[in-house]
């Protein structure tokens, strides 16, 4: 009796703790190469660090950087789905939500930045609505 009650107890300090340890997890984030939409010698169409590979459990920052003159509606939804958001960076404004946006849309030049924890494993395609057959898509991997 004495060994479960200790298991039962042992079990609810570590979800009491679960909040916690992945507050840590994302002050320990990797800041990754940025993912960048044209460039500055008038190429709308060209994309630098398309394909990105992770690892499942821990936290990543990714900025999104449009340097085209293009509409860039970056989707990746079912990558989305699958990352816990911690929180999403503006022009130094922090947007934090309960669960993935649609997508990410750049009406000009600018960035934004993406904390998260990768947490399935799986093969995720992201891409520029409309642009995709310019060659705007790429690959988000999570072992």
């Amino acid at each position: 009796m004495k060994a479960l009650k200790l298991a039962a107890l042992l079990g609810a300090s570590l979800c009491l703790a679960a909040p916690a340890m992945a507050l840590d997890l994302t002050k320990k984030r990797q800041n990754l190469p940025d993912l960048v939409l044209g460039n500055e010698d008038g190429n709308d169409f060209v994309v630098e660090n398309k394909d990105i590979e992770l690892e499942a459990g821990k936290a990543y920052r990714l900025r999104i950087v449009a340097k085209g003159h293009q509409e860039y509606k970056f989707n990746a939804p079912e990558f989305f789905r699958n990352i816990w958001f911690n929180q999403i960076v503006i022009e130094h404004k922090e947007i934090h939500g309960g669960g993935p946006p649609d997508h990410l849309e750049f009406d000009d030049p600018g960035e934004i930045a993406i904390e998260f924890v990768a947490i399935k494993p799986g093969e995720f395609k992201w891409y520029s609505q409309g642009l995709e057959a310019k060659g705007l898509t790429g690959t988000i991997s999570v072992k």
